[in-house]
Protein backbone atom coordinates (compact mmCIF):
# COMPACT_ATOMS: atom_id res chain seq x y z
CA UNK A 1 0.00 0.00 0.00
CA UNK A 2 1.42 3.44 -0.87
CA UNK A 3 2.03 5.93 2.18
CA UNK A 4 0.84 10.05 2.34
CA UNK A 5 2.21 11.77 5.35
CA UNK A 6 0.28 15.11 6.33
CA UNK A 7 2.22 17.80 7.32
CA UNK A 8 1.15 20.77 8.86
CA UNK A 9 1.98 23.20 12.18
CA UNK A 10 -1.09 21.77 14.06
CA UNK A 11 -3.70 18.92 13.08
CA UNK A 12 -6.93 16.90 14.83
CA UNK A 13 -8.20 19.98 16.12
CA UNK A 14 -11.55 22.21 14.53
CA UNK A 15 -9.61 25.10 12.94
CA UNK A 16 -10.65 25.40 8.89
CA UNK A 17 -6.98 24.11 8.19
CA UNK A 18 -6.89 21.13 10.70
CA UNK A 19 -10.80 20.55 9.59
CA UNK A 20 -9.79 20.03 5.65
CA UNK A 21 -6.38 18.11 6.37
CA UNK A 22 -8.71 15.73 8.07
CA UNK A 23 -11.04 15.78 4.69
CA UNK A 24 -7.92 15.17 2.96
CA UNK A 25 -6.91 12.44 4.80
CA UNK A 26 -10.35 10.65 4.33
CA UNK A 27 -9.76 11.37 0.78
CA UNK A 28 -6.49 9.85 0.46
CA UNK A 29 -7.35 6.33 2.49
CA UNK A 30 -10.14 5.92 -0.38
CA UNK A 31 -7.78 6.60 -2.77
CA UNK A 32 -6.11 3.41 -1.41
CA UNK A 33 -3.00 5.53 0.64
CA UNK A 34 -1.62 4.34 4.56
CA UNK A 35 -1.92 8.21 5.54
CA UNK A 36 0.38 9.14 8.57
CA UNK A 37 -0.34 12.68 10.35
CA UNK A 38 2.93 14.65 11.16
CA UNK A 39 2.65 18.43 13.04
CA UNK A 40 3.73 20.06 16.00
CA UNK A 41 0.79 20.44 18.07
CA UNK A 42 -2.38 17.98 17.83
CA UNK A 43 -3.38 14.48 18.19
CA UNK A 44 -1.43 13.18 15.48
CA UNK A 45 0.74 10.18 14.86
CA UNK A 46 4.09 12.09 14.54
CA UNK A 47 4.74 14.72 16.81
CA UNK A 48 7.92 16.98 15.58
CA UNK A 49 9.40 18.95 18.33
CA UNK A 50 9.54 23.05 16.47
CA UNK A 51 7.22 22.47 14.06
CA UNK A 52 4.22 24.33 15.64
CA UNK A 53 2.61 27.81 14.68
CA UNK A 54 4.26 29.34 18.05
CA UNK A 55 7.13 27.62 18.57
CA UNK A 56 9.96 29.64 20.06
CA UNK A 57 13.14 27.24 19.01
CA UNK A 58 13.26 25.63 15.34
CA UNK A 59 12.81 21.86 14.43
CA UNK A 60 15.77 19.78 15.54
CA UNK A 61 18.20 18.98 12.93
CA UNK A 62 16.93 16.23 10.66
CA UNK A 63 14.15 16.04 12.92
CA UNK A 64 11.61 17.03 9.47
CA UNK A 65 13.82 14.97 7.21
CA UNK A 66 13.25 11.83 9.59
CA UNK A 67 9.52 12.42 10.17
CA UNK A 68 8.93 12.55 6.29
CA UNK A 69 11.09 9.86 5.33
CA UNK A 70 9.81 6.57 3.40
CA UNK A 71 6.37 8.32 2.23
CA UNK A 72 5.55 8.06 -1.31
CA UNK A 73 3.38 11.37 -1.18
CA UNK A 74 3.58 14.27 1.15
CA UNK A 75 0.75 16.96 1.68
CA UNK A 76 1.62 20.02 2.99
CA UNK A 77 -1.18 21.98 5.07
CA UNK A 78 -0.84 25.70 4.91
CA UNK A 79 2.95 24.95 6.80
CA UNK A 80 4.89 26.69 3.34
CA UNK A 81 2.29 29.12 2.70
CA UNK A 82 1.56 31.28 5.98
CA UNK A 83 4.82 32.98 7.47
CA UNK A 84 3.98 31.73 11.34
CA UNK A 85 7.17 29.59 11.79
CA UNK A 86 9.74 30.22 8.40
CA UNK A 87 12.39 27.86 10.31
CA UNK A 88 10.05 24.88 9.77
CA UNK A 89 8.98 25.91 6.30
CA UNK A 90 12.36 25.85 4.97
CA UNK A 91 13.25 22.96 6.84
CA UNK A 92 10.10 20.99 5.30
CA UNK A 93 10.81 22.95 1.76
CA UNK A 94 14.31 21.30 1.93
CA UNK A 95 13.20 17.71 3.26
CA UNK A 96 10.89 17.84 0.09
CA UNK A 97 13.17 18.54 -2.73
CA UNK A 98 12.47 16.58 -5.78
CA UNK A 99 10.05 14.24 -3.93
CA UNK A 100 6.12 13.63 -4.52
CA UNK A 101 4.52 16.93 -2.98
CA UNK A 102 1.12 18.76 -3.00
CA UNK A 103 1.68 22.45 -1.54
CA UNK A 104 -1.89 23.06 -0.02
CA UNK A 105 -2.64 26.69 0.54
CA UNK A 106 -4.54 28.26 2.40
CA UNK A 107 -3.33 31.50 3.71
CA UNK A 108 -0.34 32.95 1.28
CA UNK A 109 1.39 36.09 3.09
CA UNK A 110 0.27 38.77 0.52
CA UNK A 111 -3.32 38.29 1.59
CA UNK A 112 -2.56 40.08 4.91
CA UNK A 113 -0.84 43.26 5.41
CA UNK A 114 1.20 42.00 8.33
CA UNK A 115 2.94 39.88 6.13
CA UNK A 116 2.90 41.32 2.95
CA UNK A 117 6.94 41.66 3.28
CA UNK A 118 7.02 38.04 3.03
CA UNK A 119 8.01 36.86 -0.46
CA UNK A 120 10.13 33.46 0.06
CA UNK A 121 6.30 31.63 0.52
CA UNK A 122 5.42 29.79 -1.09
CA UNK A 123 8.74 27.63 -2.21
CA UNK A 124 8.10 25.63 -5.13
CA UNK A 125 10.03 22.84 -6.88
CA UNK A 126 9.55 20.94 -10.47
CA UNK A 127 8.49 18.07 -8.38
CA UNK A 128 5.74 18.82 -6.75
CA UNK A 129 1.88 19.98 -7.06
CA UNK A 130 0.45 23.55 -5.84
CA UNK A 131 -3.44 22.92 -4.62
CA UNK A 132 -5.57 26.43 -3.90
CA UNK A 133 -8.93 26.57 -2.11
CA UNK A 134 -10.20 29.00 -4.20
CA UNK A 135 -9.68 30.73 -7.68
CA UNK A 136 -8.61 33.73 -6.03
CA UNK A 137 -5.50 32.27 -4.66
CA UNK A 138 -4.92 30.24 -7.70
CA UNK A 139 -4.92 33.21 -9.71
CA UNK A 140 -2.62 35.12 -7.61
CA UNK A 141 -0.17 32.05 -7.46
CA UNK A 142 -0.40 32.23 -11.24
CA UNK A 143 0.57 35.92 -11.33
CA UNK A 144 3.56 34.94 -9.15
CA UNK A 145 5.14 32.22 -11.54
CA UNK A 146 3.39 29.03 -9.79
CA UNK A 147 1.14 26.70 -11.46
CA UNK A 148 -1.87 25.58 -9.23
CA UNK A 149 -5.14 23.83 -9.17
CA UNK A 150 -8.23 24.71 -7.18
CA UNK A 151 -9.96 22.14 -5.28
CA UNK A 152 -12.54 23.96 -2.64
CA UNK A 153 -13.34 22.44 0.50
CA UNK A 154 -15.07 18.99 1.20
CA UNK A 155 -18.04 18.16 3.91
CA UNK A 156 -20.10 15.51 4.93
CA UNK A 157 -23.14 16.71 3.34
CA UNK A 158 -25.29 13.81 5.04
CA UNK A 159 -23.89 14.06 8.48
CA UNK A 160 -27.31 13.47 10.80
CA UNK A 161 -28.72 16.36 12.38
CA UNK A 162 -27.37 17.26 16.10
CA UNK A 163 -29.33 17.12 19.58
CA UNK A 164 -30.76 20.46 19.81
CA UNK A 165 -32.77 20.29 22.85
CA UNK A 166 -29.73 18.60 24.62
CA UNK A 167 -27.17 21.19 23.55
CA UNK A 168 -29.85 24.14 24.70
CA UNK A 169 -29.79 22.54 28.08
CA UNK A 170 -26.68 22.07 28.47
CA UNK A 171 -26.42 25.76 27.12
CA UNK A 172 -28.79 27.49 29.84
CA UNK A 173 -30.82 28.40 26.66
CA UNK A 174 -34.49 28.01 27.05
CA UNK A 175 -36.68 26.65 23.74
CA UNK A 176 -38.07 29.88 22.58
CA UNK A 177 -34.39 31.94 23.38
CA UNK A 178 -33.04 33.34 20.41
CA UNK A 179 -29.63 31.95 20.05
CA UNK A 180 -26.73 33.17 17.48
CA UNK A 181 -23.79 30.73 16.76
CA UNK A 182 -20.62 31.99 15.96
CA UNK A 183 -18.20 29.16 14.95
CA UNK A 184 -14.75 30.54 15.14
CA UNK A 185 -11.40 31.19 16.54
CA UNK A 186 -11.12 35.05 18.58
CA UNK A 187 -8.76 36.15 15.97
CA UNK A 188 -9.42 39.89 14.80
CA UNK A 189 -10.48 39.13 11.24
CA UNK A 190 -13.18 36.99 12.34
CA UNK A 191 -15.02 40.57 13.57
CA UNK A 192 -16.52 39.39 17.30
CA UNK A 193 -17.72 42.91 17.87
CA UNK A 194 -19.57 42.70 14.49
CA UNK A 195 -21.10 39.51 15.59
CA UNK A 196 -22.27 40.66 18.85
CA UNK A 197 -23.78 43.70 16.86
CA UNK A 198 -25.93 41.36 15.23
CA UNK A 199 -26.74 39.46 18.39
CA UNK A 200 -28.28 42.47 19.95
CA UNK A 201 -30.16 44.13 17.58
CA UNK A 202 -31.68 40.33 16.54
CA UNK A 203 -32.20 40.01 20.12
CA UNK A 204 -30.65 36.78 20.30
CA UNK A 205 -27.87 35.35 23.01
CA UNK A 206 -24.30 35.47 21.33
CA UNK A 207 -22.69 32.24 21.43
CA UNK A 208 -18.66 32.07 20.48
CA UNK A 209 -17.03 28.67 20.29
CA UNK A 210 -13.50 29.05 20.03
CA UNK A 211 -11.02 30.60 22.19
CA UNK A 212 -8.69 33.64 21.23
CA UNK A 213 -5.99 33.08 19.14
CA UNK A 214 -2.87 35.94 18.24
CA UNK A 215 -2.87 38.12 21.25
CA UNK A 216 -6.40 38.83 20.67
CA UNK A 217 -7.25 37.97 24.75
CA UNK A 218 -7.82 41.27 26.03
CA UNK A 219 -9.89 43.03 23.19
CA UNK A 220 -12.05 39.98 23.41
CA UNK A 221 -12.78 40.58 27.08
CA UNK A 222 -13.27 43.75 26.22
CA UNK A 223 -16.04 43.16 23.50
CA UNK A 224 -17.66 40.57 25.70
CA UNK A 225 -17.69 42.63 28.71
CA UNK A 226 -19.57 45.28 26.50
CA UNK A 227 -22.33 43.08 24.78
CA UNK A 228 -25.77 44.43 25.36
CA UNK A 229 -27.12 40.84 24.82
CA UNK A 230 -26.44 37.25 26.75
CA UNK A 231 -23.17 36.01 26.29
CA UNK A 232 -21.76 32.13 25.61
CA UNK A 233 -18.24 31.83 25.22
CA UNK A 234 -17.38 28.00 25.43
CA UNK A 235 -17.20 24.91 23.09
CA UNK A 236 -20.25 23.05 21.55
CA UNK A 237 -20.78 20.19 24.27
CA UNK A 238 -21.21 17.82 22.15
CA UNK A 239 -20.56 18.19 18.44
CA UNK A 240 -20.23 20.73 15.51
CA UNK A 241 -23.41 18.66 14.35
CA UNK A 242 -25.06 19.59 17.75
CA UNK A 243 -24.08 23.35 18.05
CA UNK A 244 -25.40 24.11 14.62
CA UNK A 245 -28.84 21.96 15.82
CA UNK A 246 -29.02 24.46 19.14
CA UNK A 247 -28.46 27.56 17.11
CA UNK A 248 -31.55 29.44 15.27
CA UNK A 249 -28.67 31.34 13.08
CA UNK A 250 -25.13 31.61 11.95
CA UNK A 251 -23.18 34.31 12.31
CA UNK A 252 -20.07 34.89 10.23
CA UNK A 253 -18.88 38.92 9.85
CA UNK A 254 -15.15 37.93 8.34
CA UNK A 255 -13.49 40.61 7.26
CA UNK A 256 -10.68 37.99 5.32
CA UNK A 257 -10.72 34.02 5.09
CA UNK A 258 -9.36 32.06 2.97
CA UNK A 259 -12.55 29.88 2.34
CA UNK A 260 -14.84 30.06 5.35
CA UNK A 261 -16.31 26.55 6.04
CA UNK A 262 -19.54 28.10 8.74
CA UNK A 263 -21.84 29.50 5.86
CA UNK A 264 -21.31 25.75 4.54
CA UNK A 265 -21.44 23.90 7.36
CA UNK A 266 -25.06 26.53 8.09
CA UNK A 267 -26.19 25.12 4.67
CA UNK A 268 -25.03 21.51 5.32
CA UNK A 269 -26.90 21.50 8.61
CA UNK A 270 -30.26 23.37 7.16
CA UNK A 271 -29.50 27.07 8.86
CA UNK A 272 -29.61 30.78 8.13
CA UNK A 273 -26.56 32.54 8.13
CA UNK A 274 -25.12 35.94 8.22
CA UNK A 275 -21.69 35.96 5.97
CA UNK A 276 -19.49 39.29 6.07
CA UNK A 277 -18.30 40.61 2.53
CA UNK A 278 -14.58 39.19 2.38
CA UNK A 279 -13.33 38.57 -1.01
CA UNK A 280 -13.47 35.03 -1.30
CA UNK A 281 -17.04 34.84 0.49
CA UNK A 282 -18.35 36.45 -2.80
CA UNK A 283 -16.39 33.77 -5.07
CA UNK A 284 -18.25 31.59 -2.80
CA UNK A 285 -21.93 33.10 -2.95
CA UNK A 286 -22.07 33.21 -6.45
CA UNK A 287 -22.32 29.76 -6.66
CA UNK A 288 -25.89 30.73 -5.77
CA UNK A 289 -25.70 30.62 -2.05
CA UNK A 290 -28.65 32.77 -0.44
CA UNK A 291 -26.54 34.33 2.86
CA UNK A 292 -28.10 37.33 4.77
CA UNK A 293 -26.33 40.46 5.55
CA UNK A 294 -24.22 40.93 8.77
CA UNK A 295 -24.84 44.86 8.76
CA UNK A 296 -28.61 45.40 8.44
CA UNK A 297 -30.03 42.51 10.74
CA UNK A 298 -33.91 43.16 9.33
CA UNK A 299 -33.48 40.43 6.36
CA UNK A 300 -32.48 37.80 9.29
CA UNK A 301 -34.54 38.96 11.57
CA UNK A 302 -37.56 38.46 8.88
CA UNK A 303 -36.49 34.92 8.07
CA UNK A 304 -36.70 33.98 11.84
CA UNK A 305 -40.08 35.16 11.78
CA UNK A 306 -41.19 33.82 9.04
CA UNK A 307 -38.62 30.75 7.91
CA UNK A 308 -38.57 30.09 4.51
CA UNK A 309 -37.51 26.21 3.85
CA UNK A 310 -37.00 26.42 0.04
CA UNK A 311 -34.31 28.70 1.03
CA UNK A 312 -32.34 26.32 3.31
CA UNK A 313 -33.20 22.96 0.98
CA UNK A 314 -31.33 25.43 -2.10
CA UNK A 315 -28.28 26.03 -0.07
CA UNK A 316 -27.83 22.30 1.33
CA UNK A 317 -28.24 21.22 -2.52
CA UNK A 318 -25.40 23.77 -3.62
CA UNK A 319 -23.08 22.33 -0.73
CA UNK A 320 -24.02 18.85 -1.71
CA UNK A 321 -22.80 19.62 -5.74
CA UNK A 322 -20.15 21.79 -4.68
CA UNK A 323 -18.93 20.96 -1.62
CA UNK A 324 -19.07 17.26 -1.01
CA UNK A 325 -16.25 15.02 0.03
CA UNK A 326 -16.66 12.73 -2.72
CA UNK A 327 -16.04 15.86 -5.00
CA UNK A 328 -12.55 16.28 -2.94
CA UNK A 329 -11.74 12.70 -3.47
CA UNK A 330 -12.41 12.71 -7.27
CA UNK A 331 -10.57 16.11 -7.50
CA UNK A 332 -7.30 14.77 -5.80
CA UNK A 333 -8.17 11.76 -8.12
CA UNK A 334 -7.51 13.79 -11.19
CA UNK A 335 -4.61 15.74 -9.66
CA UNK A 336 -2.66 12.33 -8.62
CA UNK A 337 -3.48 11.01 -12.32
CA UNK A 338 -1.98 14.10 -13.91
CA UNK A 339 1.27 14.23 -11.76
CA UNK A 340 1.63 10.40 -12.63
CA UNK A 341 1.01 9.69 -8.98
CA UNK A 342 -1.71 6.71 -8.88
CA UNK A 343 -1.18 3.94 -6.41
Amino acid sequence: MPRAAIVSFRLGGTDGVAIVAESWRRALQGLGFDVTTVAGEGPVDVLVPGLAMEATDPPPDGAIRAALAGFDLVVVENLCTIPLNLRAARQVAAALAGRPAILHHHDPPWQRDEWAHVTELPPTDPAWRHVAINELTRRELAVRGIEATTIYNGFDVDEPPGDRTMTRVALGVGPTQRLLVHPVRAIPRKDVPAAIRLAERLEATYWLLGPPELGYAYDLAVALDRARCPVIHQPSPGTMADAYAAADAVAFPSTWEGFGNPPIEAAIHHRPVAVGPYPVGDELRALGFRWFPTEDPTPLDGFLHHPDATLLEENHELARRHFSQARVEADLRALLDGAGWWP
